[in-house]
């Protein structure tokens, strides 16, 4: 076995709207590494270890690894929304510049109301006259957050209790709905600036359609319970929900989940992608950190094998977040999408994308589930290629003749495998089937062959989410759920 060598997993950037960031969970309270800046873009100091072909590896900074960014006008993307990796950082291209990359900053001021702005709530504070006469001022930090304090009360209605999470658009705070009894809730605040409000407002807008068609969540995409605009903060409530997947694997120190919990979670997440799907609408940045459990809690057991305590979640329920990226078939679709390491061949060859990149994503997360690490460990497009090349067979001919990109020399990858990175490739890359830790056993074997449909490089050829759902591996899943109903919720 060759030395390990370390890898840094690039800190990519995440969707403008990672929920895992905000912490809709209650149990997981940190600040959010994301940012746009571009100092944080760069190769940083890597915050967790993960086993990659029985190799350790830096932490991953989870994010879309080119800046996936937001306009309220879908359909004129193209100046304004560019994606472009490099070794050693991601750059947010935005409509004022060629780059803007600079954090954005303003001075400390202080607003104060003495009559109520518009507000979006059903419970706004023009039912309550009592707190216009007395307003408190409204202040805002230097970044454009929301200053609050644990009992303050939002629209007469939400009562802060505490801090679950912070992001680059904004936090959230566990709160108190006095609307609903007491019932506590995820509120997203988003900071006071102009392109996350309107990024919001595009989040809010799927939300929407699909609290619409699915008013009882039974398809597992969150369920929005409200939102409003307070003082130029655009918040939204959502349900309170557990850790996500990556994170209860990452507090389980990676270790991989039970076949049968692999089983049900990738069901869950194949039935509310295929309803996506059935809806034209793409998701775009399917990863585990937007697949949070219902409740996250956990019984532990002693492995003998080994000697040491595992947590095996109770109930695998799950819901699907973070629709800040999802676009439908009828609106502009951005060059690049999807988190680095869940994108799929034809995003990264500049080739047009649908709602098969989305199914590629699911291939990756379940792979990560069974073996408790990511299945393309990097932060460069040629490498990237390169790995996908060893695990899965080399690119189409015609795939790699119709792009545009210069990753190709008649036809063929552009690829030195006598270099670091060559070796890198070759030596913790193998084969797709290699990687099944029981071949003798058939669950195990039939886990593999719907990994395997689901990364075809032909989109064409990648098995649907609809025939997905009726796949021989599942037949043995727990959840007991319908096929998705077709609905219109085109915008």
């Amino acid at each position: 076995m060759p030395k390990s060598r370390r890898r840094r997993r690039s800190p990519s950037r995440d969707s403008p709207y990672d929920d895992d960031a905000y912490g809709y969970c209650k149990s997981k309270r940190r600040k959010a590494t994301r940012d746009y800046d571009y100092q944080k873009h760069s190769r940083s100091p890597d915050r967790r270890r993960r086993r990659h072909h029985h190799h350790y590896h830096h932490h991953r900074d989870r994010a879309h690894s080119d800046e996936n960014s937001y306009s309220p006008d879908r359909t004129n993307y193209s100046s304004r929304h560019s994606y472009h990796d490099s070794d050693h950082s991601s750059h947010y291209h935005s409509h004022e510049s060629s780059g803007h990359s600079r954090s954005y900053k303003r001075k400390k001021y202080r607003r104060s109301y003495r009559h109520h702005r518009p507000s979006y709530s059903s419970q706004s504070s023009r039912d309550h006259p009592e707190l216009i006469a007395g307003a408190p001022c409204i202040e805002d930090d230097e970044d454009g957050h929301l200053i609050y304090h644990p009992g303050d009360v939002l629209q007469a209605r939400y009562e802060i209790i505490q801090t679950l999470g912070e992001g680059t658009f904004g936090k959230c705070v566990e709160v108190k709905d006095v609307a609903r009894n007491g019932q506590i809730a995820a509120l997203k605040i988003i900071k006071n600036v102009e392109k996350y409000r309107e990024a919001a407002k595009l989040e809010i807008n799927v939300l929407e359609k699909l609290k619409e068609k699915d008013p009882e969540g039974k398809y597992l995409c969150v369920r929005m319970l409200d939102w409003f605009d307070y003082h130029g903060h655009m918040c939204i409530a959502f349900d309170m929900l557990g850790l996500s997947v990556f994170d209860f694997l990452k507090d389980n120190t990676y270790y991989p989940y039970p076949l049968d919990q692999v089983r049900n979670i990738s069901y869950q997440l194949c039935y509310a992608v295929n309803f996506l799907h059935e809806n034209q609408l793409t998701h775009t940045d399917l990863k585990p950190e937007n697949i949070l459990f219902v409740n996250s809690d956990f019984e532990v057991s002693y492995n003998a094998k080994k000697r040491r305590d595992m947590r095996r979640v109770k109930n695998t329920d799950i819901r699907l977040i973070d629709f800040g990226s999802a676009t439908f078939d009828h609106e502009h679709h951005s060059t690049i999408v999807s988190t680095r390491h869940y994108r799929a061949p034809e995003v990264i060859l500049e080739l047009g994308w649908s709602q098969p990149c989305d199914v590629w994503s699911i291939g990756c997360i379940m792979f990560e589930l069974y073996t408790g690490y990511t299945l393309f460990q990097t932060h460069d497009n040629k490498e990237h290629l390169a790995m996908m090349e060893r695990i899965l067979g080399s690119i189409p001919y015609r795939m790699a003749k119709r792009s545009r990109t210069n990753y190709f020399w008649h036809g063929r990858l552009d690829w030195d495998s006598t270099t670091s990175a060559g070796r890198y490739v070759r030596e913790n890359c193998k084969p797709l089937y290699r990687y099944i830790m029981e071949p003798n056993n058939e669950d195990h074997v039939l886990l593999f062959d719907l990994i395997w449909k689901m990364l075809r490089y032909d989109p064409l050829a990648r098995i649907t989410l609809k025939e997905a759902l009726k796949d021989p591996f599942f037949k043995k899943s727990c959840y007991l759920g319908g096929r998705a109903r077709s609905h219109s919720l085109s915008r």
